[in-house]
């Protein structure tokens, strides 16, 4: 590197210019991811779907990650071939897996054809929405070591908080215009635009690449990591780490709390508040909405105060709030509904802002991949199984009526199974706090240096 030449990580426009460019294609696969959320009611009219193959086609997006262990395949990937390759083969993933997702949509309801116990339809949708959760999930690890890799020493709390936060608008606008797309054009038209973003997505991704290989000439950063390389014996350091456990746990049950939730909810705007269809999913957005300026804002306080151990428990407990009321029968009025979503918001923008720079202190960098893999493929469990219970639980015990040819359903069950989740989290988020005094995590420390 010339004594002109400015390095590109401390080039603030050169990384910031990196983190929007890989902060779009995650956008465009958190549309894609939750494009399909507001439909449900549509899906059981349309295609004569039900709770259970909803439930079973939003579980989809994580079985090959659990049950082939997918993500941890593409974690050791990342830490042994790099950010380049992996996050290639993950977009392609993703567009690959719409394409079938959208072929699934487009099976028609008079097709009695099964095929593994499910219709037609609904199991190609599912093995589409699965083959995309594989490209998505490696994409955002990918995208999290990126950050990590960039904004070392600098303000990787704030820059995690603006990715997370564009990703939430992806999520705001797919619950946003998923039903007046679909009335307005036809049921599969939504999973069309979502396509097109993730396309679109796949090229910027291949032109951050370019950025990247120049970052890489220029920049200690790989002698560092070749000095000290992954090896499967990493694994192992990073299993009998006692932080690794803790903030896996607390990110499957908070999360688990939040997307299966989000998935569920327009309906619930509906059955329970009388909230109309139209927009119900732009207030089941709110929280994505309010990402966008919070997480930010919360990573900018981790950054320069720190508390992040302490964030995490504050937002467990305002979830345990949310769900709590939800669950309550007789509390069904529509100012409650939205007002639950905007506290939703807040502890959805608390937790991610402090949980993500935390695992870049617990682990060296040469571990980073694999260790928000393990994560994220322990996170895959819930995204998997707490859909499938919750159709499963909707189906069987809280019927109770009829709407055209849907079903009209009684949400209270399901927000207390959801309210016991969340308050497990907190009881993990205060452990890992316990745990940070203990081990020397510096969990509560800036993460910018000084």
């Amino acid at each position: 590197m010339t004594k002109q030449e400015v390095n590109l990580r401390d080039s603030a426009v050169m990384r910031w210019s990196a983190l929007g460019i890989v902060a779009f294609t995650m956008m465009a696969a958190y549309f894609v991811n939750d494009i399909m959320a507001p439909l449900k009611t549509m899906l059981e009219s349309n295609l004569s779907w039900n709770s259970s193959d909803f439930g079973y086609f939003t579980g989809a997006y994580s079985f090959l990650n659990v049950f082939l262990l997918m993500l941890i395949w593409g974690g050791l990937m990342l830490d042994r071939f790099g950010i380049r390759l992996t996050g290639k083969l993950a977009t392609i993933l993703m567009v690959v897996g719409v394409a079938l997702e959208y072929y699934g949509i487009t099976v028609k309801a008079a097709d009695t054809t099964m095929i593994m116990g499910h219709k037609a339809g609904v199991f190609f949708a599912s093995a589409g929405y699965s083959i995309f959760g594989v490209g998505a999930e490696v994409a955002g690890i990918t995208v999290t070591k990126i950050i990590a890799k960039w904004f070392r020493g600098k303000e990787m709390g704030t820059a995690m908080g603006i990715q997370v936060a564009l990703a939430r608008i992806g999520s705001q606008a797919a619950y946003s215009v998923a039903i007046p797309i679909a009335k307005n054009t036809s049921l599969s038209m939504p999973v069309i635009v979502g396509f097109i973003l993730l396309v679109i997505g796949m090229f910027a991704f291949f032109a951050y690449s370019v950025m990247d290989k120049k970052l890489d000439k220029q920049d200690k950063f790989i002698e560092e990591e070749e000095e000290s390389k992954f090896s499967f014996r990493d694994v192992k350091d990073i299993l009998i780490n006692p932080g690794f456990w803790l903030i896996a746990l607390l990110c499957v049950l908070f999360y688990s709390c939040v997307f299966p939730f989000q998935k569920f909810a327009s309906e619930l705007m509906v059955n329970k508040y009388g909230i109309s269809d139209d927009i119900a999913g732009t207030i089941v957005g709110l929280p994505a909405l309010g990402a966008l300026v919070l997480t930010p804002l919360f990573g900018s306080v981790v950054d320069r105060r720190g508390k992040a151990a302490s964030i995490m428990m504050l937002g467990s407990f305002m979830l345990i709030l949310v769900h709590l009321i939800y669950a309550i029968p007789f509390l069904n009025n529509w100012l409650i509904a939205i007002t639950l979503m905007i506290v939703l918001g807040i502890a959805f923008s608390l937790v991610p802002s402090a949980m993500w720079p935390s695992v870049a202190k617990i682990f060296p960098a040469r571990q980073l991949g694999t260790a928000y893999a393990l994560i994220f493929f322990i996170q895959n469990i819930g995204l998997w199984g707490v859909p499938n219970l919750i159709g499963l639980i909707l189906d069987k015990y809280c019927v109770v009526g009829t709407s055209g040819n849907a079903n009209i359903y009684d949400y209270t069950l399901p927000m207390v199974v959801f309210t016991g989740f969340a308050v497990l989290s907190l009881i993990v988020a205060y452990l890992l706090k316990v745990a940070n005094r203990r081990y020397g995590y510096n969990l509560e420390k800036p993460n910018i240096s000084k």
